[in-house]
């Protein structure tokens, strides 16, 4: 009988951290597509809305929490139950995705807030808070997000480079 064997650290079928460089260029993308947007539409919109700024901040200070308590669970601090591998699993998929997506609200927030503040008319001066808001509810987003994932990573222990005596015979795989 054979054991599956984990993919090996270079395989790309195994999922790794965020890059920071995959989340900067959707919201480049995004603030273009804003500022393009918003250049050739703006003035037939109504004000822009706090609901999503609201959101966007209240899953930032969820994200944030469960970052804290699952960072807790993993280290099995005193008081704290163990953690459950897969709502872990859940989670980190919760950040990675959410983590993109908070992004893309940033640079879209970021490109809209670039153009209100160029535009001179009033109704583009009461939209600045809202866009400025939403900016930096998607950017505390990011950050909660990239703190859940970082806390679900299973910490290192000495025995883990050691490497297995099944592994050293010949002939066993």
């Amino acid at each position: 009988m054979t054991q599956a064997k984990s993919p090996p650290p270079g395989d790309p079928s195994r999922m790794g951290p965020t890059r920071i460089s995959t989340l900067v260029v959707a919201a480049l993308g995004a603030a273009a597509v804003a500022w393009l947007l918003i250049s050739t539409l703006y003035g037939g919109f109504p004000r822009l809305p706090w609901l999503p700024v609201v959101t966007l901040a209240a899953l930032a200070v969820l994200e944030a929490y469960a970052a804290i308590n699952t960072r807790g669970r993993i280290d099995r601090k005193p008081g704290r139950d163990p953690v459950n591998p897969l709502l872990v699993a859940r989670f980190v998929v919760l950040a990675k995705a959410s983590a993109l997506a908070a992004a893309i609200f940033a640079g879209f927030y970021a490109g809209l807030s670039g153009w209100l503040f160029v535009e001179t008319t009033h109704a583009a001066s009461e939209d600045r808070p809202a866009a400025g808001g939403g900016l930096l509810a998607s950017l505390a987003l990011v950050g909660a997000a990239l703190w859940l994932e970082r806390s679900c990573r299973v910490p290192e222990r000495p025995d883990d480079h050691e490497p297995d005596e099944r592994d050293s015979r010949p002939g066993q795989r």
